[in-house]
């Protein structure tokens, strides 16, 4: 990783995703780069945060006999340093990561798991204070139902229960930044980490002396409207 990706991973990470949400809202994102509803389930720390370049799987379903097949497992090639994004067919109600993966990914380096689906093994990941964020979980291992099917290629990740006009999907390119904690997960893409962290920045500044207020007395509307504009 170059000195400037090290420097963007260090100042992104400082950051809550709240903020970088809020920055990304202000620069036009229409969902503030969040991948809803999908929630830290390893290690037990709630304090726990994962940041880093995305390493992307797309999943589909078993039965897809027409999408191409990988000719090596997708956490062999995991790169060192990398945050896996691994996007699964909504209506699979099995679990695409398990223990043995996150042994594999971590003795590769790999900094966590965010998965759009299910994994399984709880006890396993959260031994290993592994970070894994998903949807939820599973008994259900990948075969029959799911198989991986491409690596760093552009995921879109929607949300199961809403429309597109309710809320758009999100596009991760491998590369792109993924930051998570207890409050979710959001996607940087890479071309705009520079202005989010400079939002960023301001936005904690002016909410800091919000809380100062607040805390002093002065109301909540006033003080918005003195340290926000509105």
């Amino acid at each position: 990783m170059s000195s400037e990706a090290t420097g963007v991973l260090t100042a992104l990470g400082s950051f809550s995703t709240c903020e970088i949400s809020d920055a990304l809202i202000k620069l036009g994102a229409p969902h503030g780069g969040h991948i809803p509803d999908i929630h830290l389930l390893s290690p037990a720390d709630s304090t726990t945060r994962l940041c880093g370049p995305a390493y992307t799987v797309q999943m589909v379903l078993g039965s897809d006999t027409s999408a191409p097949k990988l000719s090596a497992h997708f956490v062999d090639t995991a790169p060192e340093g990398s945050v896996v994004v691994i996007n699964a067919p909504h209506r699979a109600k099995n679990a695409v990561w398990g223990g043995l993966m996150t042994a594999g990914a971590q003795s590769r380096g790999a900094l966590g798991v965010i998965i759009s689906g299910r994994c399984r093994d709880l006890a396993e990941h959260r031994a290993a204070s592994f970070p894994v964020f998903a949807r939820g979980h599973s008994t259900l291992g990948q075969s029959p139902f799911t198989r991986p099917s491409a690596v760093n290629v552009p995921l879109t990740i929607s949300s199961p229960d809403v429309s597109e006009e309710d809320f758009p999907a999100v596009q991760v390119s491998p590369g792109d930044w993924m930051v998570a904690d207890e409050d979710g997960v959001v996607c940087v893409p890479i071309e705009l980490a520079k202005e989010v962290i400079a939002l960023a920045t301001k936005g904690r500044e002016v909410d800091e002396r919000c809380m100062q207020d607040i805390k002093a007395g002065n109301g909540v509307q006033e003080t918005f409207k003195k340290h926000r504009g509105k």
